[in-house]
């Protein structure tokens, strides 16, 4: 028999599964077909070097390790709905917010509420003011008037001044039993003396009175509703 080197041989561009491939086992050359040679071998499960993941529950990745991950600084887009919670970061800068006007309906604050800008004020804008005038006379009943709003302003019955205290009440659903009500004088020739002598719900007494003055006028004194609380 004429030896033939492999290279030598014809070369096959197909292989049928009755074909014969020679092999050596043990030392012995023996033959195989294809279909036993690629049905015979056991497939070893692969094992993973890379990283291991954790469990992944309703969207979370957790219990991450790696020896190559490289973690970067994570980039967030805009939070248009719901809530970011638990985020930690050893690179992560956060920032003072910056608040525009509020537009709630009303704020509890648990600690202090501070202003730390020269010209910023606390207390009304417009809108939550109005005014109103007595038209019979300085002294309850004739002179008691009604203004629903937490400030504004009362402009006094035209009359002479005197030393001689008077009172009228202020009707205000506003007012609870627990509130402060702060009086100024917005106008006036004489200096009165403005008392608040009775809060309860709904109402407030003002007392007043002048410095030795008679002038017949009309004052103005500016009010407002301060909420309050004993408990």
């Amino acid at each position: 028999m004429t030896t033939v080197a492999i290279s030598g041989l014809p070369v096959a561009t197909v292989i049928n599964a009755a074909d014969i491939v020679p092999f050596v086992q043990s030392g012995t050359t023996k033959s195989i077909s294809k279909t036993l040679l690629f049905t015979s071998p056991t497939i070893a499960t692969p094992t993973m070097t890379g990283p291991i993941l954790g469990t992944v529950t309703s969207g979370n990745i957790s219990a991450c390790t790696s020896t190559s991950m490289v973690l970067t600084t994570p980039v967030l887009g805009t939070v248009t709905s719901g809530n970011i919670s638990a985020c930690t970061s050893t690179s992560m800068v956060m920032v003072t917010p910056v608040l525009g006007a509020a537009t709630a309906t009303s704020l509890t604050a648990a600690g202090n509420v501070l202003i730390n800008n020269s010209s910023g004020k606390a207390g009304y804008t417009t809108g939550a003011g109005s005014t109103v005038v007595q038209t019979a006379s300085r002294i309850s009943p004739s002179g008691d008037v009604l203004i629903n709003r937490p400030t504004g302003s009362i402009t006094l019955f035209s009359a002479a001044g005197s030393t001689t205290a008077v009172s009228f009440i202020v009707s205000n659903n506003t007012v609870t039993a627990t509130d402060v009500i702060i009086l100024n004088q917005k106008s006036g020739t004489d200096k009165y003396d403005l008392m608040v002598t009775s809060v309860a719900a709904n109402q407030f007494e003002i007392t007043l009175r002048t410095t030795g003055g008679t002038t017949v006028e009309t004052p103005v004194i500016s009010f407002a509703v301060i909420s309050g609380a004993v408990s």
